[in-house]
């Protein structure tokens, strides 16, 4: 794939409904930050619908449709208004990665389909722990990198994360899908509250993840991890001991909960209604079938060993089978 294709269409944008200076949306994402890709919103490239008073929506363009990412940032009480004004402006706009709650809006009040498009993790803190039997590979994990002198550490930004960055690039089957929009770029301009979590061996940075705020009533109430690698000699090993420290430092802290983060087409069994069933037919092949392209198992089998509690994830769409919109979304996050 050429980088060209990556641009998120600058030469057909039309201008950015956007009225909200920096510190302005700073302060809704802080106050109404609550979707777990709330703070994604702040990455390079998006575009925003702007409502004074209110809140926004972040989207992104790519072949000339507009892909919304997370739910509408602002209070519960405006997100129905905030949806219809959007899609008054945007009547066949792509919603990626929204909540339940935002499905059944788009749908009762505008036809849209809402299909499940993966899920989500949430592990509250306060009584979490390493016991159990499925937890098992955690424990081994954390055991194996003690051996190994690995020491976890949070600080700030290394110099060695680009380093590690590209050893983790030698290990995954297609070396080109780093995935994109859905996951915010390593490094962008605005990163306040991001925490830094390093794994250390000799010395040396070996691994790292890091974590994006989740905020709800202008209180910060969790953290997802955004961002994740490891040195190539370590593989997935350090990610469990590295998940492990973090959140024994987050509860410490009173954190409500962790949120693991989207586990792309792992989809339940059942399918709800308003969901197009040719959609998930051709989602359940690609989870089955397209492991060479991403992992979709190993992601899904490494985050269910933290025994969360699984929440729905959906993709809305105006057509039954949005063929091209969903080729292009997929394209754009580099899912394929």
């Amino acid at each position: 794939m050429s980088n060209q294709t990556l641009v998120l269409d600058t030469h057909l944008r039309s201008p950015s409904i956007s009225t909200f200076t920096h510190n302005e949306r700073v302060g809704y994402l802080m106050n109404y930050g609550v979707h777990p890709m709330a703070f994604s919103t702040m990455q390079p490239d998006m575009e925003y619908f702007d409502i004074p008073g209110v809140g926004y929506i972040a989207y992104a363009r790519y072949w000339g449709m507009q892909f919304v990412l997370s739910d509408p940032i602002c209070d519960n009480k405006h997100t129905e208004m905030m949806l219809d004004r959007f899609v008054q402006r945007f009547p066949n706009a792509i919603f990626a990665q929204v909540t339940k709650n935002v499905v059944d809006i788009l749908h009762r009040k505008h036809g849209f389909y809402g299909t499940q498009f993966g899920s989500e993790s949430k592990i509250p803190l306060a009584d979490w722990n390493l016991r159990g039997s499925k937890k098992q590979i955690i424990r081994t994990a954390i055991n194996q990198a003690k051996a190994q002198g690995v020491e976890i550490k949070e600080g700030p930004f290394d110099k060695q994360t680009k380093k590690i960055s590209e050893s983790w690039i030698k290990t995954r089957k297609c070396k080109n899908n780093e995935i994109r929009f859905l996951i915010h770029p390593m490094l962008m301009d605005y990163k306040e509250g991001t925490r830094y979590f390093y794994a250390y061996q000799n010395g040396e940075a070996v691994g790292f993840v890091f974590f994006d705020p989740i905020y709800r009533d202008g209180k910060l109430v969790a953290y997802v991890p955004n961002i994740s690698r490891a040195c190539a000699s370590f593989k997935q090993g350090l990610w469990y001991p590295m998940m492990v420290h973090a959140m024994e430092i987050f509860k410490a802290e009173g954190v409500e909960y962790m949120d693991m983060g989207l586990i792309p087409l792992m989809l339940a069994d059942e399918i709800e209604e308003q969901e197009s069933k040719p959609l998930r037919l051709i989602q359940s092949k690609i989870y089955a079938w397209g492991n060479s392209l991403y992992n979709f198992k190993g992601l899904g089998f490494a985050k269910s060993r933290f025994q969360g509690e699984i929440v729905k994830t959906y993709v809305c769409h105006r057509n039954m089978l949005p063929s091209i919109a969903m080729v292009a979304m997929f394209r754009l996050t580099r899912l394929i």
